[in-house]
């Protein structure tokens, strides 16, 4: 790489959450790549950075607005790409105006200097990765936070080009490839509007049922209609969304208050453990015939290794005889024949046929055609002469604080994640042992610490306005004074979602992870106990 490119880490701690991504990101940095990371924490990614931007929690939109307030300010926008590939550059620069290098600072926590040289080194870097995950998306404004960053990459032409675009780390296994699918409430697979007459009439001429028109519920909605009654029975595949729900005090009194639970699983979760009928499920990954999708949009195939153990079945099979019992006789398709559906439906996969898939190691979409060799670059219509689809929109956007305020009762602001040997619920990881592996925590600097009074390894009480919880307080370092750290791995032993709050962004559904007012006490030594 050259000297002049960039890699930029924004809310993704993915040395820890991604790290075989991370050895990608090493790589670059020791072929002379300078790295940048915007996070609350100064995380172990983060001690890889040039430069290093601990923005208080909930400020990304305006640390965007600061940077690119500066960028134009300098003069560094490529005005060629915005004039010939995107709308709304007036409106966006008259949006970013008011935030100036001081404002951005007393907005986000970030020295104004530190903004300045994040704005400079992406503007003038010949190539450039803007990555993000949890971090951005997991706020009341996660929609928000994603188009700002977007801004960023328009504003500088970063996109649509060999090592510059934009690229959002997925969470969990082929989560891209459950959105491809359709597993969202308002698309069916490959990514074709529901509300679409057009659209949804080839689905419905294929399937011989009616499909309905209007959007589904996404989860966060999916509870609202349980707490209002709309919602009775609950058919969950592969989630553990009695733990790993925003305030999950009422996401498990709403669970219980089902009528009828079905749980879909390769374990027995809590969510289970609550069901009226738990359907055995096989380990996709190696005890599956199918695909994969990674987050570069490759579809590889995936082959079966291994027969499923006991009463274990096939996902496709226990979905093949649910709908026989329900009057819709499927037969018993291959997973080959299954994937041809999609393709016969879904134009970006039209070229992907498994021999191809097999052939070439994996395809990444849109392939609309069985001679197309797949789309390595995204978006690079954008720089076609003429432009190819439409322009790419700016968006003017607003910062919007945390909804869990700080204040007096509740002063310190509690953000949340993963760590290297432990993942989500701990569903998959909690039942082996690791010597990285540091336990239930509330993490806390020790200057926080010592003014509260608490020693490292203390056992304490954390309190929010939904509830509260006792656990080992641990100093750290990568912490600032006010913020404290959780994990959400351990919920049989320490339920992190009852602090959270359930506010959710109105675009995305998703839930303010990330944004907890909390307040740490002592707890009191029982009556009569030795001093």
């Amino acid at each position: 790489m050259e000297d002049t490119d960039l890699i930029i880490l924004w809310g993704s701690n993915a040395r820890e959450t991604h790290p075989i991504f991370f050895h990608h990101v090493l790589k670059g940095i020791h072929n002379g790549a300078r790295t940048m990371v915007v996070d609350p924490r100064r995380t172990s990614s983060a001690q890889w950075a040039d430069l290093w931007l601990g923005l208080d929690v909930g400020s990304d939109v305006a640390l965007s607005n600061a940077v690119a307030r500066e960028i134009i300010a300098a003069g560094l926008e490529n005005r060629a790409f915005i004039e010939h590939a995107t709308t709304g550059f007036d409106e966006y620069r008259r949006s970013v105006e008011p935030f100036t290098l001081a404002r951005g600072e007393e907005l986000t926590g970030v020295p104004a200097e530190a903004i300045r040289g994040l704005a400079h080194a992406y503007a003038t870097a010949d190539r450039a990765q803007l990555c993000w995950t949890l971090g951005i998306t997991e706020h009341h404004n996660a929609v928000d936070n994603v188009l700002a960053l977007i801004n960023l990459a328009l504003l500088t032409g970063h996109v649509g080009r060999y090592g510059s675009g934009i690229n959002p780390l997925r969470g969990q296994n082929n989560v891209q490839g459950g959105g491809d699918m359709g597993a969202l409430p308002n698309k069916l697979p490959g990514f074709q509007d529901v509300q679409n007459d057009a659209l949804r009439g080839k689905f419905e001429a294929a399937w011989g049922v009616p499909v309905p028109s209007a959007n589904g519920w996404h989860l966060s909605q999916m509870f609202e209609a349980m707490e209002h009654g709309d919602l009775t029975t609950l058919y969950v595949i592969g989630e553990n969304p009695a733990q790993s729900e925003a305030d999950g005090e009422r996401a498990r009194a709403l669970l219980s208050g089902l009528d009828h639970l079905i749980v879909q699983y390769i374990f027995l979760p809590r969510t289970a453990a609550m069901a009226d009928v738990v359907l055995p499920a096989a380990a996709s990954w190696a005890e599956s015939e199918g695909t994969v999708t990674s987050s570069e949009r490759r579809v590889q195939r995936v082959r079966k290794a291994l027969s499923p153990p006991g009463q274990a079945r096939d996902d496709m099979a226990i979905l093949g005889d649910l709908a026989r019992l329900l009057g819709h006789d499927w037969g018993t398709p291959s997973a080959e024949q299954v994937w041809d559906e999609v393709r016969s439906l879904s134009p970006m996969h039209t070229g992907m046929s498994y021999a191809r898939l097999e052939a070439m190691g994996g395809i990444q979409w849109p392939c609309p055609h069985d001679r197309h060799p797949g789309s390595p670059i995204l978006h690079d219509r954008l720089w076609r002469v003429p432009l190819e689809g439409p322009a790419a929109p700016f968006h003017a956007l607003q910062h919007r604080p945390p909804v869990d305020v700080l204040d007096d009762q509740f002063p310190l602001r509690l953000t949340t994640g993963r760590t290297l040997d432990s993942y989500n619920t701990g569903v998959q990881t909690g039942g082996f042992r690791s010597p990285i592996r540091t336990g239930d925590t509330v993490d806390i600097c020790p200057e926080d610490g010592r003014r509260l009074g608490i020693d490292d390894g203390e056992r304490v009480q954390v309190s929010s306005r939904r509830g509260a919880l006792e656990v080992r307080a641990r100093y750290v370092d990568v912490l600032r004074p006010g913020l404290v750290f959780m994990t959400l791995h351990f919920p049989d032993r320490v339920d992190t979602n009852r602090l959270t709050i359930d506010a959710w962004d109105q675009k995305s559904g998703t839930a303010e992870f990330k944004a907890t007012a909390v307040r740490i006490d002592k707890i009191a030594a029982p009556a009569g106990a030795a001093h």
